[in-house]
């Protein structure tokens, strides 16, 4: 935000002294490169109850919740209550119950403040412009569509020296409770669009999956196959793994009656069929620019606007007085994401409005008071 927007980084919260210590090295410059000053240390804050104590900094407008997702919609929730505006990282919380308390920030907020969730791919021009044809008909009656988030692994930080509850949180994807698991940390992210393009959520899902090769530390499974239905009978899969040493494809897939409109994050975004059209990413991944490409606008990425459109459109909302409530459409994704991975877990299909009334609460029996200085 600081290298696109207007903005001053002015405090810090966080659980652990030597992770805000080594990321206050980096804002300081960040800050000192745009002519702001250092972060005071007086505006640092540590321990279980340090962004309390950085919501009632004065000097603070709006403040980036990139803790663990188990935290989401309590930080949301105390942010909006100090009258500050709200970036969150996605899932907006791991659980339906944590869904539901964001829903209701959402509806209090009246339109007085900016709350906006992690999607940046909502940003990205190729994808905008993919979803706008498709929203125009241009791949016809859609069929059914194609989701794949295939990532590298996590590896399991250095734990011997800590207490289980500290090695968990600094594990947090490893662990359901903690992060949601790979499914709401990474897979969403296709779901994201999916609904976006689909201007719907799922009905049902049922899926399969495990941790198989995965490591001992934590519970969360490391690859998921998920078959989700939409309204219509569209149907759409999903593939979501975070395993190996290689990071494979990211990938969204709408095929329908005219045509095919697909979207990777490295290979291209386009649509085959009766209505042509390519974005001008390539769309092979191991090809270097030739300066005549660079030069045309070329990208190798279909994602390289997407961070700054996001932060400029948030920060603007801001200083214009047009604020933005995104909570609804980051509920609906994470719930999403939760009807998948829980469908898979009790191996039975479940219905949206069975997630979404079952209230469930991950708890993550999680002692903070052992980290108050």
């Amino acid at each position: 935000m600081l290298q696109h927007t207007n903005i001053n980084i002015m405090a810090m919260a966080d659980l652990f002294q030597d992770k805000l210590e080594k990321s206050k090295i980096t804002f300081d410059k960040r800050n000192t490169e745009e002519g702001f000053p250092k972060i005071q240390k007086s505006n640092t804050y540590t321990g279980p109850e340090a962004y309390l104590r950085l919501l009632e900094n004065k000097d603070v407008d709006a403040v980036l919740i990139s803790s663990p997702a188990y935290t989401h919609p309590g930080f949301m929730e105390a942010a909006v209550a100090a009258g500050k505006h709200v970036y969150c990282e996605k899932p907006v919380a791991p659980d339906v119950e944590g869904c539901k308390r964001v829903e209701r920030v959402g509806n209090r907020i009246k339109g007085e403040l900016s709350i906006v969730v992690g999607f940046q791919i909502r940003h990205a021009s190729p994808y905008v412009e993919m979803v706008r044809r498709i929203h125009r008909g241009d791949i016809g009656e859609i069929i059914s569509g194609e989701l794949h988030y295939i990532s590298s692994g996590v590896p399991i930080k250095e734990r011997d020296s800590m207490s289980f509850d500290e090695a968990r949180i600094r594990n947090q994807y490893h662990f359901r409770a903690l992060s949601g698991g790979i499914l709401l940390d990474q897979g969403i992210h296709m779901l994201d669009v999916c609904n976006w393009a689909l201007r719907s959520h799922p009905e049902s899902a049922v899926g399969i999956g495990g941790k198989k090769g995965g490591p001992d530390f934590g519970d969360a499974w490391n690859n998921y196959q998920i078959l989700y239905q939409y309204a219509n009978n569209i149907n759409v899969s999903l593939h979501s793994t975070q395993i190996g040493p290689e990071f494979g494809d990211v990938c969204a897939r709408f095929i329908g009656s005219k045509g095919i409109a697909e979207a990777h994050y490295s290979g291209g975004v386009f649509i085959n069929g009766e209505n042509q059209w390519d974005s001008g990413v390539l769309k092979c991944t191991t090809q270097e620019l030739t300066k005549e490409q660079r030069n045309a606008g070329v990208f190798l990425s279909s994602l390289h606007d997407s961070n700054a459109n996001k932060e400029i459109h948030f920060i603007r909302s801001i200083e214009t007085g047009n604020y933005l409530n995104e909570t609804s459409s980051g509920v609906e994704s994470t719930l999403s994401a939760i009807m998948g991975r829980d469908a898979a877990t009790s191996n039975k299909l479940l219905s949206w409005d069975e997630t979404y009334f079952s209230n469930s609460k991950l708890d993550p029996k999680l002692n903070l008071s052992q980290f108050s200085r």
